[in-house]
């Protein structure tokens, strides 16, 4: 019987420091013996957005007291965990240096293995810590730095099918709730915000809807909104853009993922059609029920992680560690911090395809 690892996970791929540690469990799963995430809001708030160098130094202070306390949560000895994985990209290389440091650190200490983890595979199987998922799935990736479709094959094993050539999904809420005055990170808030207007108050663009296949854009759609927000009239205006940004970015999410169900289930024919969505927008409850209706509309399961691990966090990381030392696959000590990795190596290059800015 082989031995259940235990992996510490590291993630400061841009303004959250966190540490966790997983263990596998008999089902094949994982149980988070803990989960630390701290965030840099304060940090940052008055800038309106993230500023790396700021964003690093707060890893620098924090990190050791995070890890420390994702051990100490966990109640189990450093000395008992299998090996250390931490985020060596894509995303801002002054946050990613803080942790994969602290990682080599650890790992050469101990003399355990360490794993150095591509950010988006973190979430790509994130869903695997708690559900019991074969390969392949179909995976739309959308957070405030990515925003992908992936057919995932197996543990770093992906094709991409479409990805932004611009902006990401999360940039684009981000960006629209700055111009509506929303605090930062005020993303998340739009949602919010969309309740109380009306979705077809404004009439706002849905670039590349009809081609470009799998492929996304958003900077267009960014720009209409800016355009709007200079002559907003009063609070119900407000209101009625957000809601109208909402339910563009439904319509944008919903289309394109139709065409990249049709391009899986044409590529995997005699498989499970699943559906994965990841990343910190699919918290975003409304664009989670488009995306059901339009899961079952074509015989796909939708799949979600839990909320906790839809945003960055080191859970996933810990995981992604897991799943990787289990084939064979660790790093030396000199792997460097990369601002550009993309899971899929064969892809052409574009902005949106593995790259936090």
């Amino acid at each position: 019987m082989k031995k259940k690892l235990t992996f510490l996970g590291i993630e400061t791929s841009c303004d959250e420091t966190a540490a966790s540690i997983v263990r596998e469990n008999p089902s094949g799963n994982g149980d988070i013996l803990s989960n630390i995430v701290s965030s840099q809001i304060q940090e940052h708030k008055e800038f309106g957005g993230v500023v790396p160098e700021i964003a690093a130094r707060a890893h620098v202070e924090k990190i050791d007291i995070i890890i420390n306390k994702a051990i100490t949560e966990s109640k189990i000895k450093i000395e008992d965990i299998d090996g250390v994985a931490a985020t060596a990209g894509p995303g801002l290389i002054v946050c990613l240096t803080v942790g994969l440091s602290a990682a080599k650190t650890i790992a050469a200490s101990l003399n355990k293995p360490l794993v150095a983890v591509n950010h988006l595979e973190g979430h790509a199987l994130s869903v695997k810590i708690k559900k019991k998922i074969d390969f392949p799935y179909l995976l739309l990736l959308i957070s405030g730095g990515h925003t992908q479709f992936l057919d995932v094959k197996g543990v770093n094993k992906y094709k991409r099918l479409g990805t932004t050539i611009d902006d990401a999904v999360g940039e684009a809420f981000d960006k629209t709730a700055k111009l509506l005055g929303i605090e930062f990170p005020g993303g998340p808030k739009i949602e919010e915000y969309a309740k109380k207007g009306d979705e077809n108050y404004f009439k706002l663009p849905l670039p590349i809807i009809d081609r470009g296949g799998c492929n996304l854009s958003f900077a267009g759609l960014k720009t209409a909104v800016l355009k709007i927000a200079r002559n907003l009239k009063n609070e119900d205006d407000k209101y009625h853009l957000a809601a109208s940004f909402q339910k563009t970015i439904e319509e944008i999410l919903y289309k394109k993922s139709q065409f990249a169900m049709n391009i899986f289930s044409n590529n995997n024919s005699g498989s499970k059609n699943v559906f994965v969505i990841a990343g910190g927008v699919a918290s975003n409850n409304k664009i989670r029920q488009k995306l059901i209706d339009l899961s079952f509309k074509n015989n796909f399961e939708p799949i979600f992680p839990p909320i906790n691990l839809c945003s960055d966090n080191a859970a996933m990381i810990a995981w992604a560690g897991i799943e990787r030392f289990r084939i064979g696959l660790f790093d030396k000590l000199d792997f460097p911090a990369k601002a550009r990795w993309s899971l899929d190596k064969k892809a052409p290059f574009l902005k949106g395809a593995g790259v936090k800015i």
